[in-house]
């Protein structure tokens, strides 16, 4: 078996740490000294390098502008945004566009993605619900508008769709130019996506089943309010009150809803991987450093056996990240559905994360406190990694479920 990444992928590696290069984590105001956001907006100037370097368009086919490579790449890519605290919504954007490539059809929606690729628009996705403890799709309505105010023709699968819920916890809501939205179709059997039971890729077949809409930030309808992330960042609530979407912003095909949580997960795992090996980096040069009794810390084997402990934990943290993006990617069989990897990885990158920051905070002492040094900003946004998409708890529940679903043969 060869594991090694392909030239490609490689390259896209290499970009982004040229573009990167530039960034520092302690730009913007500590969050532990401002009572709400650190910044108004993302950072426009890295997000527009990052288009001028195609790392926006990294995974959209060519046809629409892109290098059409794969959510690896993209993960590569996250994980290097991370080790700086890059404040971009590059995996919401991507993410929501590959599902728009793969799933739109060729609709109207798919004229967007070559803006998408130049950076021109920012995409996002409610996948928290109401309060991040349901199924994000649960917290929306969508119904056909079959009535004389329709956006379509009134016959059919051309009707409008109108648009009633909150998402709560929508990233960088107020920078978005369009928000990917899950919901679901009135009532009937909710069968957990999870479970792999028959319609549930989809929600089910007819009644109930998920659908994802794309809306704009300032439809008719739309409200955002604000609200603030642990790491500082401008997240919103996101309000629909009778929000009409046309046929052509509404994707009815079976999984587009799943896929894109998927990818939002997957992606979060890569995130949490390159902070973390930051954080992990960052240790080790402190206690090389901090001498007690005329030796460096780092050689006491208590504060050796910690740092080797966590060591372990990023190892497998990558190795299960990797697993499941393999998974999604090529679509390759197991014993499991895909669903299966992607908690694996999620429970691996929350417990991972959160022990990392918080063995370093111990290791660093008082100083790892200290809001002039950076660990504390990596310690919230790894707060925030660690719970968004799902805790290891609730992705251990859905493990449980699928493995109740799927019993050895």
């Amino acid at each position: 078996m060869d594991f090694t990444f392909t030239e490609e992928q490689q390259a896209a590696v290499e970009a982004a740490r040229a573009v990167l290069s530039g960034v520092a984590p302690d730009a913007v105001p500590s969050p532990a000294l401002v009572p709400g956001a650190v910044a108004e907006d993302i950072d426009r100037p890295l997000w527009s390098r990052l288009a001028a370097a195609d790392l926006l368009s990294l995974t959209l086919a060519p046809e629409h502008g892109g290098a059409g490579l794969d959510l690896i790449a993209l993960c590569l890519v996250l994980r290097e945004s991370a080790k700086v605290l890059a404040r971009v919504p590059l995996l919401e954007t991507c993410a929501v566009a590959m599902t728009l490539q793969r799933y739109a059809g060729g609709g109207p929606v798919t004229e967007l993605l070559p803006r998408v690729g130049r950076g021109e628009l920012v995409l996002t996705a409610g996948a928290n619900g109401r309060t991040g403890h349901e199924p994000a799709e649960r917290a929306v309505t969508a119904h056909r508008d079959d009535g004389p105010d329709a956006l379509g023709d009134g016959h059919g699968g051309n009707a409008a769709w109108v648009l009633d819920g909150v998402q709560s916890a929508v990233p960088w809501a107020q920078a978005a130019d369009w928000i990917a939205v899950p919901a679901h179709t009135a009532s009937a059997r909710a069968v957990p996506a999870h479970t792999g039971e028959a319609g549930a890729e989809g929600g089910g077949t007819g009644e109930g089943r998920a659908v994802l809409a794309l809306v704009r930030r300032d439809q008719e309808g739309v409200t955002v309010a604000e609200q603030v992330s642990t790491s500082g960042e401008r997240f919103g609530e996101v309000r629909l009150d009778r929000v009409r979407v046309g046929p052509g912003e509404l994707i009815e095909a079976p999984g587009a809803w799943e896929w894109l949580r998927d990818l939002l997960t997957v992606g979060t795992c890569a995130l949490g991987l390159g902070l973390g090996e930051t954080v992990l980096s960052m240790t080790s040069q402190y206690t090389s450093e901090r001498e007690q009794f005329g030796f460096p810390v780092a050689t006491f084997q208590a504060v050796a056996v910690q740092a080797a402990d966590r060591y372990i934990d990023l190892r497998a943290m990558e190795v299960t990240l990797w697993q499941a993006a393999w998974r999604i990617t090529t679509g390759g069989v197991g014993e499991l559905p895909a669903a299966g990897d992607v908690a694996v990885a999620k429970i691996w990158a929350s417990d991972g994360v959160r022990r990392v920051v918080q063995t370093a905070q111990h290791l660093h002492g008082g100083f790892g406190a200290d809001t002039e040094y950076a660990l504390h900003r990596f310690h919230a946004w790894a707060k925030q990694i660690e719970l968004s998409l799902g805790s290891a708890a609730a992705h251990e529940e859905a493990l449980a479920d699928l493995l109740a679903a799927h019993p050895p043969v």
